[in-house]
């Protein structure tokens, strides 16, 4: 990773808090955290991104929000509705997981169909990226769930939630060569260091989800 990334390696951060236990007072130290670094977004779930939004007002820092999270089984129209919904209370991003099942059974066009659907109900200032669960996908499957991704419209294929196997190198080298420079790719799950940071990012992840992005930050200050 290039010195002119490190240095910016705050703006690659998606600063997340998605788990199911999340109060009021982790949105709203989450949201002082990203202040203070200046992190590109923080990303939680539906129903703090009012609380979250009002806080940012004003800053850089975007709110992230999640349609289908974590399991990406619900039907297409709840989770365009609920993009929808999150992007009236303030988000400027939508990470929508996939249906798994349909990538796993090679029912890619109507995955693309998914995506297609979601992106053409959200503005287009709003960037949406979508959750492919790589690690629970073959390599041909990963490939052919950023290709769907590509031709659904979405900015970004992310590699995963987190909660069933965080990024892997060769998780994002393969999105990355699939994206073919079409789309972005970011990687989230698991990445707890400056390390795990160095080496996505070199091997062309753009966006980064973490919980431990202050904890990283702090790395890299004494790093320098």
């Amino acid at each position: 990773m290039s010195e002119n990334i490190c240095a910016h390696l705050n703006r690659r951060f998606d600063h997340s808090a998605l788990a199911p236990e999340v109060t009021a007072n982790t949105v709203e130290a989450l949201c002082a955290d990203a202040l203070a670094f200046d992190f590109r977004t923080v990303a939680i779930n539906p129903v703090w991104v009012s609380l979250a939004a009002g806080i940012l007002d004003g800053s850089t820092t975007g709110v992230l929000s999640v349609a289908g999270f974590p399991l990406g089984a619900s039907r297409t129209e709840i989770k365009v509705a609920e993009a929808v919904r999150a992007v009236g209370d303030g988000a400027s991003e939508i990470d929508m997981v996939a249906n798994i099942g349909w990538l796993i059974s090679g029912e890619i066009a109507r995955v693309e169909t998914e995506i297609h659907a979601l992106r053409q109900e959200l503005p287009p200032d709003v960037v949406l990226k979508v959750i492919v669960e790589a690690p629970k996908l073959t390599e041909p499957l990963q490939i052919d769930a950023t290709r769907a991704v590509v031709h659904g419209g979405a900015q970004f294929v992310k590699t995963s939630t987190g909660f069933f196997g965080g990024a892997t190198p060769d998780q994002v080298a393969t999105l990355v060569r699939a994206a073919d420079g079409q789309i972005e790719v970011k990687a989230s799950g698991g990445i707890r260091t400056l390390a795990d940071c160095r080496t996505l990012l070199g091997l062309g992840a753009t966006r980064l989800g973490s919980s431990s992005c202050v904890a990283i930050m702090h790395q890299l200050e004494t790093s320098e």
